[in-house]
């Protein structure tokens, strides 16, 4: 668990990290160098949960990479099938991590949602749904390891 507080805003009491796998942890299938230490580090601290629709059909290798299994979603409604899956885990207790069309009710559902910046772009309903933007994938999970830059940005 990772625990702060944000003046302003209250407790978190984190207990699961929800992440979208391509464009968010991977590009074109691929994982991002440095992404797989990051997940190993944090799985000390929080229970990690990846989610995807697995466009480009490499996730079985990504799983082994990462000593995780994704959870893949259905085609159709994406977007409602990742929020409830977060909503299942106890919104409150989630931090989510995402930058596709599909991630947008995933950051809004999540009582920590980041947005990252990547090379395939941002979609603006994400961007817009979430509550830190940060300006790559190493840097987002790096959040969790000091998380008084998080108190920083969100403070009010």
């Amino acid at each position: 668990m990772i625990q702060f507080n944000v003046p302003g805003v209250g407790e978190y009491e984190l207990e699961h990290l929800v992440m979208d796998v391509n464009g968010t942890l991977a590009v074109d299938g691929q994982l991002m160098g440095g992404v797989a230490a990051k997940i190993s580090a944090l799985r000390k601290s929080l229970t990690i949960h990846l989610l995807t629709a697995d466009t480009h059909g490499k996730q079985a290798v990504i799983d082994q990479q990462l000593d995780l299994t994704a959870v893949r979603i259905a085609s159709g409604g994406e977007s409602t099938q990742k929020a409830e899956y977060v909503r299942k885990l106890g919104s409150e207790k989630v931090a989510a991590i995402g930058q596709g069309a599909n991630d947008s009710e995933m950051l809004a559902a999540a009582r920590l949602g980041i947005c990252v910046m990547s090379i395939e772009g941002v979609a603006k309903e994400t961007l817009l749904a979430a509550d830190l933007i940060a300006p790559d994938t190493l840097s987002a999970l790096e959040l969790f390891e000091r998380p008084l830059r998080i108190v920083a940005s969100l403070r009010r």
